[in-house]
């Protein structure tokens, strides 16, 4: 299984490690993790699905259930509104980022299943498992990795696998 090492800011998978971003605010327990702190939850979230850019990449090969981004999709992550921490549509009433960018950020998205089923308002949304900007900067919470590297990690992700995140 995929797993984050926080300290050494590295992901293993699949007989592979290499370099990852983290949240600005380093590692944070899950049940300390709040809306907009730009920390990464430490532990162990389903992988859910993912979501690509249809004018960046070619169709994947992979088990994941998964779907082509569109320029209106975006993520709840305002703790007022009924949907918070789903996908929407923009226009949205309530706060939502967006998640067709012109940074190649979410090229790639991986969902993860961080504060889910159900959501807690508040507790943290749209942690994702996504590209690393070029010089690997800081994440607003999720985890990010070179494009290439998330792209050949996609065919060997499965429904039921987890990324877990270690301190």
């Amino acid at each position: 299984m995929p797993c984050v090492d926080i300290e050494t800011r590295t992901l293993r998978a699949f007989g592979e490690t290499v370099p990852c971003a983290i949240g600005r605010a380093g590692g944070i327990s899950a049940a300390l993790k709040r809306e907009g702190d730009g920390a990464t939850p430490i532990g162990q979230w389903p992988i859910l699905g993912a979501m690509l850019r249809p004018d960046r990449l070619s169709a994947p090969r992979t088990a994941l259930p998964w779907r082509w981004l569109r320029p209106s999709d975006g993520w709840s992550d305002d703790p007022a509104d009924p949907d918070y921490n789903h996908p929407v549509r923009h226009p949205h009433r309530f706060s939502a980022e967006r998640l067709w960018r012109d940074d190649h950020a979410y090229d790639i998205i991986i969902v993860l299943g961080h504060n889910h089923s159900p959501p807690i308002p508040g507790e943290g949304s749209a942690i994702f498992w996504h590209v690393a900007q070029p010089d690997f900067g800081p994440t607003e919470g999720c985890v990010a990795i070179a494009r290439n590297s998330l792209f050949s990690i996609l065919p060997k992700l499965a429904p039921g696998m987890q990324l877990t995140v270690a301190g």
